[in-house]
């Protein structure tokens, strides 16, 4: 009589294996495969297993034992098939991943599945697949900047030491301008989303003019502060920071984290501080706008709000984006900053050594 295989996990095993038997973006197969090696820990036979989980005794032995032979790496990865490899992708594999990634197509800035199929003399399904399995997206970029201000550490520990222990007696609010939101009204009516279609915009647009968001977000407790004006000077930034000094509880200091934009470093907003001791602002290192929480805030009104509404005027702009704001106020979230700054800094110098890397090719 065949005995299945006693399964002891440690810690981490079990941490793991509860992980991928919940996760809702967890592969179906590899959810199943959690479910048996739990239920086997537990001492479940293989045939109540089956039951449980809809499936086969085989299916359940198969993974039960790939599991106390390899462990996590087991079940994470298909078992190998029998059958002929594919010849085809065997010989050319290692070549479209050295063009991928060393060479680009003539008259193009990245490849295409067309382009390189044509190129290598494979099928599009080939590349399809040979970018897949090897995380290869040429299609597709991601923007970064790394900066170069002498004081970067100096001013990152300053701002990161404020999101993850805020002084007490004091409001620590991430401050900045969205500039030119625009009034955009359509050329003609958009149609509406109904099953089977999508909703229209039109391609064109009318313009009304233009209005400059001034925000404050409370890295505490996530309400906002804002107000809209014209433009963005030093007069409409101490305007701002009047209105700060109005809408916080007075016995508070404020500390502000602010871009180096020279508005903010106007003499006479520099003087304005001056007389007002509660506020102090901390600046965050230049080309670092995502250390500076109320871009996310942006973020969010822009595709919530702005990318898709129709204004006719100025003033239908701004009632909009204050109706945003007072819902948002209804229900905020405060901010729940993790990366410490020895890890955000680890970071950037990997990515500095890479970029002098691929500078001194």
């Amino acid at each position: 009589m065949r005995v299945a295989k006693s399964i002891v996990l440690s810690e981490a095993e079990r941490v793991q294996l509860t992980k991928w038997s919940r996760g809702r973006s967890t592969p179906t197969r590899l959810v199943q495969r959690a479910k048996i090696v739990l239920l086997a820990v537990e001492g479940t036979e293989n045939k109540d297993i089956a039951s449980q989980l809809q499936c086969t005794r085989r299916t359940v032995s198969r993974w039960r034992n790939r599991f106390a032979q390899l462990r996590l790496s087991g079940i994470e990865k298909d078992a190998p098939r029998a059958g002929r490899k594919p010849s085809v992708r065997a010989k050319k594999e290692a070549e479209i991943v050295r063009k991928t990634t060393q060479e680009t197509p003539p008259g193009a800035t990245h490849w295409s599945t067309r382009t390189m199929a044509k190129a290598v003399g494979v099928s599009r399904a080939t590349v399809q697949r040979v970018w897949r399995d090897n995380g290869l997206k040429p299609h597709r970029t991601k923007t970064f900047k790394v900066s170069n201000d002498p004081k970067f550490a100096e001013k990152l520990v300053d701002v990161v030491g404020l999101y993850l222990n805020p002084p007490e007696h004091a409001l620590v609010l991430s401050c900045d301008e969205k500039s030119q939101i625009q009034a955009l009204d359509r050329t003609q009516k958009s149609l509406p989303m109904f099953p089977g279609r999508l909703g229209t915009m039109t391609h064109d647009y009318k313009r009304h003019g233009t209005t400059t968001l001034f925000a404050a977000l409370s890295v505490t407790d996530g309400t906002l502060i804002t107000q809209c004006q014209q433009r963005h000077r030093h007069q409409e930034w101490i305007k701002f920071l009047e209105t700060i000094d109005r809408e916080t509880v007075p016995e508070f200091d404020l500390h502000l984290i602010v871009d180096n934009y020279a508005t903010h470093k106007h003499p006479k907003v520099q003087r304005w501080l001056t007389r007002h001791p509660r506020f102090h602002v901390h600046f965050i290192p230049t080309s670092s706008s995502w250390l500076n929480v109320i871009e996310r805030v942006f973020s969010e009104l822009t595709s919530k709000r702005l990318k898709r509404g129709t204004f006719r005027s100025v003033e239908q702009l701004e009632t909009a984006i204050e109706e945003w704001v007072e819902l948002h106020n209804e229900n905020p979230r405060g901010i729940n900053w993790k990366k410490t700054a020895d890890q955000i800094l680890e970071k950037v110098t990997r990515a500095k050594a890479a970029l002098d890397k691929c500078l001194s090719e």
